[in-house]
């Protein structure tokens, strides 16, 4: 068989096919019959089927016009037969055309209600629908245009008025397209790719005048078909949108209206039809603008900011249709639709965006051609720069009402449409900022609509430890990372703030840069209401002027480069004009943190390194006024209302910092290597801000650092301060000196400290020398302040010059190893037990004695050697001398009276220990120095300071050894044993809540650091069981487990000291096993642990046993197990 069966091309032999089937089909109307009827057709050539068209159509339309109700798939079995004939087939026939329409028309059509759609299946109203396009599409340009004629009113607005009703009222998307899509045919608006009629000038004009009857309905339909439910899906929002603007640009042409032809009025002829006909006036056409003014709005509103991009593409394409064909007779739709175009600039979806850059283009271009117009046509319409110059103004009044009342969406719209219009009008925005009136209006939109909310209270109450950061892992992402986002008053979403940022952006690339930053200084200064806003402006603004994140490329619609470009001097006088009122004193020394008192305020300086005010206000009736108590008056009034400072005004200090230390970023950004020589005026105040306690300040400025460093082409933090790091430090000097008035000075020292590296120890040696001695003028009131200083420093020293602190690790594995020969040897064992118990009983002593006599001789020939060693001593290295100078300091610092003091103390006598570790003869003096101070603070301080306390013990222990042993035991060991003791009972019985408590931490540390300490020193058998009885408790399973942990490594720690003795304790509690000696001869072992049941400290013994001992207890007891 064939694959394509051969069609019938001769009429005669067609005619004698068809015939049967045809007359067939006249007498008994089925659905049988005009399926085969169908099936005969498609075997017939489209030339043959155009010859014998009105024979096939007429048993068709027969069976439509048979009398009385009928089947639907009858029906439905017909308009798919027609439908293949005028698919295939020209209508050539003006009354075929005619009848075939109102025919299909009524099948669509309720018998009692002919206004109405039938109540018939979805099916059969698609393929009448697919007919009726069909049918349309087959007429011939001469006929078609009949349909047009005023006679023929009453049927079109039958038919116009069905398609409408079936594309808003049905469910079926399939059927609202279809019905839309009839609806372009009839118009001859079709966009589908088949060939389509071409209507003359004349010919459209005379179809645009019958249209303008059906204009109301058509236009109130289809726009409510385009804003209503979205679930109707894009397809049916878009085929709308094409037909509302289609017809409006059909009736509302320019080229129709302005045509030089009087309107005809209609025949009296037509009798009541002549009523329909509706006459294109001039004052028509202004109404019916306004009337499509209003549904325009309404239609742009929901569809520049659809979910669909395809919406938002025809959205483009129906601005630009009627801007390019209706702009003179749609005057009151000019704006909107230029807003919508403008508003699709920025779109999300590149298709729409280029579309809508053409689109633009093509409507610039027609504005400057416009210039060659007529005077009356220039008249007759406003230049294309003050509509856009017009809509800007009204929006920017408009903007802050529409950011306050509507939802993010149509907010994000509003900004799209307000940047559109910047780019549109590209260089041409510097002539439009020259108006005073422009200018006001954007300003002020843009200031109230960046009002922050600053209500949030955790922004005042997060403190930062972060001025002793280690540098050497941290990067720009780490610290940007962590910076908390603005918050608005009038919106949320991040794309907002991005595109008022790039609004911002905008102006500046735009602008003129003078004008600009003077304007925006001026609203700066006139009220702190507009100050944080005014600075966020200002730096875009530079940014932009310098070119940064503006996206320009192919978006300046037919622009042609800047028309105000800011060079490098315009750039760097605004950054400087702006920097200075940045940084000035009453700008940038502001009120961060509440206080109240003098205590309080001392506090808050210790809680990190630096405040943020001056720590020389003091109570009114303290009569001791110290040195630092004069201070400048700006600085006196911003102190007095601290203590009235609200929450608000805190965290607007806080904001206007960030702001504008962001600023200082963005300007490095903007000069590049250019900002170099700016440095010495620019980085000190950064530095100020990166040693701040309020958290979200110290991060901004760090985030700041990075962006200058990189900026200015330095690799990191550590080349940017040490670059700089001369005139840094003189004016540290300078201002050292004068601290009541830069109490600010030591946090810049901490900083510059905290980023660099020991390159920077040479210059800073001076400057050290300058706090110790600041400090030792004045305890009282400097101690706060500059312990932070100190703990950085020796912080920084620590990380400069590493020394091992740790030995406890080293010198438990060779006692290990010896333990695990003394197993291994027995014999060697037995020897030496023998030995000392000889010993014991007087036997070879003589002998021990004469060896011992001979050792001392090399010691005193080392001591002679020692002799001599003070007169050429060597000069400690600069490091190790500075420390030395702080832990004398430390010293006396440990009795403050201040908790919050002494703790740093101890945290920067711990530091020093370490930093000493490498010196053992310098290390030792300043222990036995420190000593009485710390006993004090081990045995008679707060919980937290013995906690401390015990923590610069332990780092003692571990470097001081031996020389500490004696204190340990005889001072400290009984106290903290007597302390375990008693709290024992304590933990053991307490709940969840006590492992928060202050007396747990405390029984934590001790335990966690006791073990590694005795190791250390080699304490003696009495001090070992006064720690194993103080520990035991501990190993209790009804103790905190973190306890119990920290107990088993104290145990571990002591079993490395004494093997034997310890191995034989915890047997004592619980043993095991039994041990049977391997020979009759040998006495039974016997030890209390043996037998007893299992109880609370068997878990913890056994898996110290296990770990510590398990080679040992296989070994003993295999002989038992055979």
């Amino acid at each position: 068989m064939p694959p394509t069966m051969t069609q019938i091309s001769d009429p005669k032999i067609a005619f004698a096919y068809l015939r049967p089937a045809c007359v067939l089909l006249t007498r008994e109307p089925t659905v049988n019959n005009v399926e085969t009827l169908s099936a005969q057709l498609k075997e017939v050539n489209d030339a043959t089927l155009q010859q014998l068209q009105e024979y096939v159509l007429f048993p068709l339309r027969f069976v439509l016009k048979v009398p009385g109700p009928k089947k639907d798939k009858l029906v439905q079995a017909v308009a798919e037969a027609l439908s293949h004939v005028l698919e295939n087939t020209c209508v050539q026939s003006w009354e075929t055309l005619r009848d075939l329409l109102s025919e299909l028309c009524l099948c669509l059509c309720s018998p009692t209600d002919p206004g109405k759609p039938a109540d018939t299946s979805e099916e059969l109203k698609l393929t009448v629908l697919r007919c009726l396009d069909a049918l349309l599409h087959a007429a011939y340009g001469d006929i078609v245009f009949k349909l047009f004629e005023p006679i023929m009113l009453p049927g079109l607005g039958a038919a116009i008025s069905l398609l409408l009703t079936l594309g808003e009222k049905e469910k079926s998307r399939d059927i609202q397209a279809a019905a839309l899509k009839c609806l372009q045919a009839l118009t001859l608006q079709c966009d589908c790719n088949q060939e389509h009629v071409a209507p003359s000038s004349e010919e459209r004009s005379a179809i645009g005048s019958t249209m303008a009857s059906f204009l109301p309905g058509i236009t109130m339909a289809v726009a409510r078909i385009i804003t209503g439910d979205l679930r109707q899906g894009h397809a049916v929002t878009v085929r709308a949108m094409k037909v509302w603007s289609r017809t409006v640009g059909l009736v509302m042409e320019d080229a129709q209206l302005q045509s030089s032809e009087p309107c005809k009025t209609p025949s009296p002829d037509l009798g009541r039809i002549g009523q329909l006909v509706v006459l294109r006036t001039q004052d028509w056409v202004k109404s019916t603008s306004g009337k499509l003014s209003v549904l325009l709005k309404k239609i742009i509103s929901c569809t520049s900011a659809h979910q669909h991009w395809r919406v938002r593409l025809e959205m483009v394409e129906l601005a630009d249709l009627l801007l390019a064909r209706c702009s003179l007779s749609l005057g009151e739709c000019v704006g909107p639709l230029l807003e919508a175009l403008v508003g699709a600039v920025n779109d999300g979806e590149p298709k729409v965006r280029e579309r809508c850059e053409v689109a633009l283009r093509e409507v610039s271009q027609r504005n400057q051609s416009s210039s060659n117009l007529t005077d009356k046509n220039i008249s007759s319409s406003q230049t294309f720069t003050d509509v856009l110059s017009e809509n800007l103004h009204s929006l920017a009044t408009s903007l802050p009402r529409l950011m306050r009342t509507s939802d993010d969406q149509k907010k994000l719209f509003v900004l799209n449409v307000f940047l559109g219009y910047l780019k549109i009008l590209g260089p041409l925005v510097s002539v439009v900022l020259n108006s005073a009136a422009h200018l006001e209006r954007i300003s002020k939109a843009l200031m109230q609509v960046l009002e922050l909310d600053v209500m949030d209270v955790r922004i005042v109450e997060e403190r930062s430890y972060g001025a002793t950061i280690e540098t050497s892992c941290g990067s720009h992402d780490s610290y940007s990372a962590h910076i908390q986002r603005k918050h608005f008053l009038y919106f949320t979403d991040e794309k907002i703030f991005s595109v008022l940022m790039e609004i911002c952006r905008t102006l500046g690339y735009y602008g003129n840069i003078y004008l600009l930053t003077d304007h925006f200084l001026d609203l700066y200064r006139q009220s702190s209401a507009y100050r944080k806003q005014a600075a966020m402006v200002l730096n875009e603004i530079i940014r932009g002027a310098a070119g940064i994140a503006m996206a320009t490329e192919g978006e300046d619609s037919g622009h042609e480069g800047r028309g105000c470009s800011a060079t490098k001097e315009d750039l760097e006088a605004a950054v400087v004009s702006v920097m200075e009122e940045y940084t000035s004193l009453n700008n940038w020394h502001l009120i961060t943190v509440s206080e109240e008192t003098d205590r309080d305020r001392q506090d808050q300086q210790l809680l990190s390194p630096s405040r943020l005010l001056s720590i020389s206000n003091s109570d009114v009736g303290n009569a001791n006024a110290n040195s630092l108590q004069v201070i400048p008056s700006s600085f006196a009034s911003s102190s007095a209302s601290s203590s009235t400072s609200t929450i608000h005004q805190l965290n607007s200090n806080i904001w206007q910092l960030c702001i504008q230390l962001e600023g200082l970023a963005c300007f490095a950004q903007a000069l590049g290597y250019d900002f170099r020589p700016l440095l010495m005026t620019s980085l000190y105040p950064v530095l100020e801000k990166a040693g701040e306690e309020t958290h979200l300040v110290n991060q901004v400025a760090l985030g700041s650092m990075w962006d200058i460093s990189k900026a200015c082409g330095y690799p990191s933090l550590k080349e940017l301060i040490n670059d700089n790091s001369d005139y840094l430090l003189n004016d540290i000097s300078l201002n050292l000196q004068r601290l009541s008035q830069h109490p600010q000075a030591p946090r810049v020292l901490t900083v510059m400290l905290t980023h660099s590296d020991c390159s920077l120890l040479p210059l800073v040696r001076d400057i050290v020398q300058d706090v110790l001695m600041a400090l030792d003028l004045s305890y009282n009131h400097t101690a706060a302040l500059f312990c932070s200083v100190l703990h950085a420093l020796v912080k920084a020293l620590v990380r400069w010059f590493p020394a091992s602190c740790s030995k406890t690790s080293e010198s438990a594995r060779p006692k290990q190893t010896s333990t695990d020969q003394e197993v291994l040897n027995i014999c060697q064992f037995l020897l030496d037990y023998r030995k000392q118990k000889e010993l014991a009983e007087g036997i070879g002593i003589e002998e021990d004695d004469t060896e011992d006599l001979e050792v001392p001789p090399p010691t005193e020939c080392e001591g002679v050697e020692d002799i001599g060693g003070p007169d050429v001593k060597a000069e400690l290295p600069s490091h190790l001398s500075i420390t030395k100078d702080v832990m004398e300091r430390c010293i006396h610092l440990l009795s403050d009276p201040s908790l919050r003091v002494r703790l740093k103390v101890l945290d920067v006598l711990e530091l020093c220990v370490c930093v000493l570790s490498e010196r053992e003869n310098e290390l030792l003096p300043m222990a036995h120095r420190c000593w009485p101070a710390l006993l004090q603070r081990l045995t008679a301080d707060d919980p937290l300071a013995v906690l401390r306390a015990f923590r610069v013990l332990c780092t003692l222990g571990e470097t001081c050894g031996d020389f500490l042993r004696r204190r340990v035991s005889k001072e400290v060991l009984p106290k903290l044993s007597s302390s375990l003791a008693r709290q024992a009972p304590i933990s053991a019985k307490a709940g969840p809540v006590y492992t928060h408590t202050l007396a747990y931490k405390l029984q934590l540390a001790v335990l966690q650091g006791l073990g590694s300490l005795c190791q250390r020193l080699d304490l003696g058998e009495a001090e070992l069981d006064a720690v194993c009885e103080a520990c035991l408790p501990y190993l209790s399973c009804r103790q905190p487990i973190r306890l119990q942990e920290a107990c088993l490594s104290v145990f571990r720690h002591l079993i490395q000291v004494d093997p034997d003795a310890f191995w034989f304790t915890l047997n004592e509690l619980h043993c095991p096993s039994s041990y049977i000696p391997p020979h009759p001869d040998l006495q039974p072992v016997q030890l209390n642990g043996m037998g007893r049941p299992r109880d609370e400290y068997s878990d913890n013994v056994l898996k110290l046993l296990r770990e510590e001992f398990g080679s040992v207890t296989e070994t003993v007891d295999q002989p038992g197990s055979q």
